[in-house]
C-alpha cells in the first residue's frame, strides 16, 4: 500500500474528526512517524482505547511508523481532558506495573519488526528526570496563561477547580511531542477529539523551539446511537484483559450491538474491506434478525484481542446457551469461560450421590451444591415445577435421580440450570 492512501481509508471509516491543514501533504510525501499516548491509570486498556489503536494499525498498514507512548511520567499526574474532578495520583510503582500490562496488549495489534516496525516509548524516561527550573525556563516560557486558559481541557474545569498539577499537564504533553520528534522523528500526534488543545500546544512548542513543522489528527469520541458512552455495561468497563472481562463476556458485548451502531463499529474496529462492510450493512437492512453484522463484528474483534482459541471457546459457550450445541461438545477452554461467568463450585461425588444408588446423582443435591437452591425443600419445589435442567436437559419431577455417567461432562463438569436464565457450574471430584 502507498502511504498517501491512509487518510482516505480513515475517512471512509469515520475515524477522522479533524486535522491540521498540512496532514494530507505530509502523509502523501512519504512515511510519517505518528504517535498516540496511553494513560497507564490501570493495568489494562478497555474497548474505549480501540479507536486510537486501530488508527495506528491503519497507519502501519499504509507504510507509516506507529509510536505507542505509555505515559509513565504523565500517568503520575493525569490528564484533565474530559474529567470533571481531580484524578487520584498514582505511585511510580503502580504506573510501572500498569505500563507493562498495556505494552503486552498493544503488541497484539501492532507489528514490532519490519521496515516500519512499531515502537514503544515511555515518557517517564525523559519526564521523571526533568528539573523544574529547567522545564519552566525551556518550555513554560513559550506558553502564556491566557493561551492555556483558552483550551477546552482547562476551561471546562474552571468552575469546579483545577490544580496546578493538572493545569501543567498540557505543557508535559507538548514536551512529549518535542522529545518524540527529536528521538524518533515523530511529526504527527493522534488523539481523541478532546485532545486537540493539548496536541496543538505541542505543535506550537516544536515550532518555537526547533523551528519545525508538526501535525495533529484527532478521532471522534465514540457513543452509542442512544448517546450513551461506548464501552460501558451494567458490570462496568469492558476490558481487553481476559481476567477482567472474559472472552465470552467480551464476545457478547459486541454481539449485543444495536443495528443502528453495528455498521459504524465494523468500520471503526475491524479491518474488513469496504465491500465486505457494505454487504453486511445490506444484510442488516434486509434481515436484521440474522444479526450477521454483529456476528462478524464479535468474531473479528474477539479474535484480534484474545486469539482464535478464546474466540472458539466463546462461540461454543454462546451456542450452548442460546443455540443447539450439545453440552458434550464443550471444550476445556469453554469450561474455563463458564467457571468465570457462572457461579462455580467443586464438590465430591459422594456429596451428590443418591441415598438409594451411589451411581446416580440426586438433583436436589445438584441444586443446593450449586447454590441455585437454598435448601432441599426449595430444590424439590423447583423440580416439581419443571424449572430444573442438567446440561440444558430439562428434568421432570420424576427425574430426581439421574445417572452420573449421563451427566458428567469433560473434566467432571455438570451445568445445572434454574429456569431459563440462571446457570451454575459444578466440577465433581472423586
Amino acid at each position: 500500500m502507498t502511504t498517501n492512501g491512509v487518510l482516505d481509508e480513515l475517512g471512509w471509516r469515520g475515524l477522522v474528526y479533524q486535522h491540521t491543514d498540512g496532514v494530507p501533504a505530509a502523509l502523501a510525501a512519504g512515511p510519517v512517524s505518528a504517535y498516540i499516548g496511553f494513560d497507564p491509570t490501570g493495568s489494562s486498556l478497555h474497548v474505549g482505547s480501540l479507536v486510537p489503536i486501530m488508527v495506528l494499525v491503519h497507519l502501519q498498514r499504509f507504510g507509516h511508523r506507529p509510536i505507542a507512548l505509555v505515559g509513565g511520567g504523565t500517568g503520575m499526574i493525569g490528564d484533565p481532558s474530559g474529567k470533571s474532578t481531580e484524578r487520584q495520583l498514582l505511585t511510580a510503582e503502580q504506573v510501572a506495573i500498569n505500563a507493562d500490562g498495556i505494552r503486552s496488549q498493544l503488541e497484539r495489534f501492532l507489528l514490532f519488526e519490519g521496515a516500519n516496525a512499531a515502537r514503544m516509548r515511555d515518557n517517564g524516561v525523559w519526564l521523571n528526570s526533568l528539573h523544574l527550573v529547567d522545564f519552566l525556563r525551556d518550555v513554560g516560557k513559550h506558553f502564556t496563561v491566557n493561551y492555556m486558559l483558552q483550551k477546552d481541557s482547562v476551561r471546562s474545569r474552571m468552575d469546579a477547580g483545577i490544580s496546578y498539577t493538572e493545569f501543567s499537564y498540557m505543557l508535559l504533553q507538548a514536551y512529549d511531542f518535542l522529545e518524540l520528534r527529536r528521538r524518533d522523528g515523530v511529526t504527527l500526534q493522534l488523539g481523541g477529539s478532546d485532545q486537540w488543545g493539548n496536541i496543538t500546544a505541542g505543535i506550537e512548542l516544536i515550532r518555537r523551539v526547533d523551528g519545525a513543522e508538526a501535525h495533529a489528527l484527532t478521532m471522534p469520541l465514540v457513543t452509542t446511537s442512544s448517546g450513551a458512552k461506548f464501552g460501558k455495561t451494567e458490570a462496568g468497563a469492558v476490558w481487553l484483559d481476559a481476567t477482567r472481562t472474559s472472552p465470552y463476556a467480551f464476545y457478547q458485548f459486541w454481539l449485543s450491538t444495536e443495528d443502528a451502531d453495528v455498521g459504524r463499529y465494523l468500520r471503526y474496529y475491524t479491518l474488513l474491506s469496504r465491500e465486505e462492510i457494505e454487504a453486511l450493512d445490506a444484510r442488516t437492512s434486509a434481515a436484521p434478525e440474522q444479526r450477521a453484522a454483529q456476528q462478524a463484528l464479535a468474531r473479528d474483534v474477539t479474535c484480534r484481542v484474545h486469539g482464535e482459541g478464546a474466540l472458539a471457546a466463546a462461540e461454543q459457550v454462546s451456542t450452548f446457551f442460546f443455540g443447539g450445541l450439545e453440552a458434550t461438545a464443550l471444550s476445556e477452554a469453554a469450561f474455563d469461560i463458564l467457571r468465570a461467568e457462572a457461579p462455580f463450585a467443586e464438590v465430591t461425588r459422594d456429596a451428590l450421590a443418591s441415598e438409594t444408588d451411589p451411581e446416580r446423582f440426586d438433583a436436589l443435591k445438584l441444586l443446593t451444591a450449586s447454590g441455585l437452591a437454598a435448601s432441599n425443600g426449595a430444590a424439590k419445589r423447583l423440580l416439581e415445577q419443571g424449572g430444573v435442567s442438567v446440561n440444558k436437559r430439562k428434568l421432570a419431577g420424576s427425574d430426581r435421580h439421574v445417572p452420573a455417567s449421563d451427566v458428567l461432562l469433560r473434566g467432571g463438569h455438570v451445568v445445572v440450570g434454574k429456569g431459563k436464565r440462571d446457570y451454575a457450574l459444578l466440577r465433581v471430584k472423586d
